[in-house]
């Protein structure tokens, strides 16, 4: 086979233009994202029953619940969480069973529970992990909260108009409610009632269907549409009318207002009322390209927006893949670079280029069999990619270097390139070997855990097996034209090098390798030394472990959580000292940024929500 495509013009070729082509056309398929795909493993139970305490909850909910998922099938570990008014369990299901099959199950073992206090509401089941976050678009200028939250709506809407921009939630808001307040003395100088402002309100504030109307012609639909919805229109309410015609409004007895239920759950952005849509993806979708789209809608709304509204990307995590994106496309360039640099040192320009293409051939083939494999552009995937390098460049000079000495002892340049390839096949391949062997035991790890570290190992494959391909069935060919062009004769380049080589070897090396040998027992004892410090600081902890290394990223968080019950001013007020050390903090440190930029871009504060605590409430931020 080596033979063969070292002999034919053009089969090498061929098979070097075919792996090119197929990683061009597969790159752009190849989806960008921070982390690799883990297969969703979890359920998400939520349950709500108003006005319980946590106590209740988990005697009544959680209990009844965790008992009906005993009797499903592949069930690994049931955690319920049992807080005030709503209780959420989290079940994760074995590997010997689907996602869909046991959400069914877990389903239908949840609607069977019929004994469930009055008041609670029906159990909601949801899949975990299906949506990945991308970044979060903060919308300031409005000062009602009221008109905020429409026109956040409204952006929402031309957001998903726009395309290209798969799931948006809007944050900052509880529920939406029109407030009636009632005046006491009001009600008693007019004498009324609050079950006759109730009863007013529930029949004056109705949209029903009302049966239909048939005529000869066609037929129509009745529908009572007096649902009332702004406070204008509630503020006209009758609650009671005489027979001589007076009648008292809702107005005139009652404050109304249009605002939300809580007032501490809300969202600030350089402290100003916002309101963020928290934009996530599909595992489909590539995240370099949502926030593309997110940009591109932003260039467009920031024009036609009325004055005063602004809209600025907040907590941007694909900042992170395009970063290590170009990390790996300048650690390939450069050593591309290098390698042909040292290359062309000893063996000249043509014969330099040939092994270096091996580089962008190998990538270019692993990336079809990414595609194929269902991978992506992630973190562990470039981590892969850049340790592969330098060791697929390894067997390509290995093979060069055999080549040309086969050359440089009279042989012909095919016979060369044809020896040379068959003469090193066997150690280049147990090189192969040993690199699966060691990488390979990556690919057999399980949990969540082993569905990130696995594409390592197997990204590595790709390039190496394509690396084999071309190092044994395309580099011959060209390197035997190579030496068909270049000839015998060694460039003034390459002698001066070989001369300093030479003189390395001879001065430096081979004095020192005697030296070693002489004094064999303290060379070994000086190995095993540092054998043993090396060993030495992991276990003392000099050397830390971490299975994910820390990201450098730009957004940094601070989560609060005072005592529960703590009016929402105390927290607003140490919110307030947090702000102030911060601002100190970026005034310290903003002259050493470059180009006059602030450290601090933006500061977004968002009240009654805290992720480590799992509770809302106006002690959180």
């Amino acid at each position: 086979m080596i033979g063969y495509f070292a002999r034919h013009p053009t089969a090498a070729t061929l098979l070097m233009l075919a792996l090119l082509i197929l990683g061009i056309f597969a790159y752009p398929s190849l989806q960008r994202e921070t982390f690799p795909r883990i297969a969703p493993s979890k359920l998400q139970i939520t349950t709500i029953w108003p006005g319980s305490r946590p106590e209740e909850v988990e005697q009544a909910v959680c209990q009844r619940i965790e008992d009906a998922i005993d009797s499903v099938n592949n069930v690994a570990e049931v955690i319920c969480e049992a807080l005030e008014g709503i209780a959420t369990v989290t079940v994760e299901k074995t590997d010997a069973v689907s996602l869909d099959r046991f959400t069914s199950d877990v389903t239908n073992a949840v609607d069977g529970i019929s004994d469930f206090p009055e008041n609670v509401e029906r159990p909601v089941v949801t899949q975990l992990g299906r949506t990945d976050f991308v970044a979060s678009v903060a919308i300031t200028g409005p000062r009602d909260r009221v008109d905020l939250k429409a026109y956040a709506e409204h952006i929402k809407d031309q957001m998903q108009l726009w395309g290209g921009i798969p799931k948006i939630e809007i944050l900052g808001f509880s529920d939406h409610e029109i407030r009636i307040e009632l005046s006491r003395p009001n009600l008693r100088s007019l004498g009324v009632s609050a079950d006759d402002v109730a009863r007013a309100v529930q029949r004056e504030s109705i949209d029903l269907p009302s049966g239909s109307l048939e005529t000869s012609e066609r037929e129509f639909l009745v529908r009572y549409a007096g649902e009332r919805r702004s406070v204008d229109e509630f503020r006209d309410l009758v609650v009671v009318s005489s027979t001589n015609g007076g009648q008292i409004r809702l107005g005139d007895i009652a404050r109304i207002t249009d605002r939300f239920k809580l007032n501490e759950e809300r969202i600030e952005f350089n402290g100003m009322p916002a309101a963020v849509l928290s934009i996530t993806k599909t595992t489909d979708q590539d995240t370099l390209t949502v926030i593309e789209r997110i940009n591109g809608f932003l260039d467009d709304a920031r024009q036609k927006s009325p004055p005063g509204i602004k809209m600025a990307v907040t907590n941007d995590v694909s900042s992170i893949v395009s970063d290590r994106l170009r990390l790996l496309i300048t650690n390939a360039v450069q050593g591309l670079a290098l390698v042909f640099l040292v290359l062309w040192l000893f063996f000249g320009f043509r014969y330099s280029f040939w092994v270096a293409a091996g580089l962008p051939v190998s990538f270019a083939g692993a990336f079809f069999l990414m595609v194929l494999a269902g991978y992506s552009i992630n973190m562990l995937t470039m981590v892969g990619l850049l340790i592969v390098i330098g060791l697929l460049m390894d067997d390509a000079i290995v093979i060069a270097e055999n080549v040309a000495s086969k050359h440089s002892q009279g042989s012909s340049a095919i016979d060369s390139a044809i020896e040379g390839a068959n003469q090193v096949l066997p150690s280049v391949f147990a090189s192969f070997a040993t690199t699966a062997c060691i990488f390979g035991s990556l690919a057999f790890l399980k949990g969540d855990i082993g569905q990130i570290l696995r594409v390592v190992p197997v990204v590595m494959m790709f390039v190496l097996i394509v690396s084999l391909i071309e190092a044994f069935l395309i580099l011959p060919n060209h390197l035997h034209h190579a030496l068909d062009k270049a000839g015998s004769t060694q460039g003034r380049v390459q002698k001066t090098v070989d001369r300093g080589v030479n003189w390395a070897r001879d001065r430096v090396v081979v004095p020192f390798a005697r030296i070693a040998v002489a004094w064999r027992y303290l060379t070994f004892g000086a190995a095993i030394g540092v054998l043993l410090l090396a060993v030495g600081a992991m276990v003392g902890g000099l050397i830390k472990f971490s299975p994910f290394p820390d990201l450098d990223g730009n957004v940094m968080e601070a989560r609060i959580m005072m005592p529960q019950g703590t009016p929402l001013a105390r927290t607003e007020a140490v919110v307030a000292r947090i702000d102030e050390a911060l601002e100190r903090v970026n005034a310290s440190l903003s002259p050493d940024q470059p180009d006059g930029q602030k450290l601090v871009r933006s500061v977004t504060h968002r009240f009654s929500f805290n992720s480590d605590a799992g509770e809302t409430g106006t002690w959180q931020l």
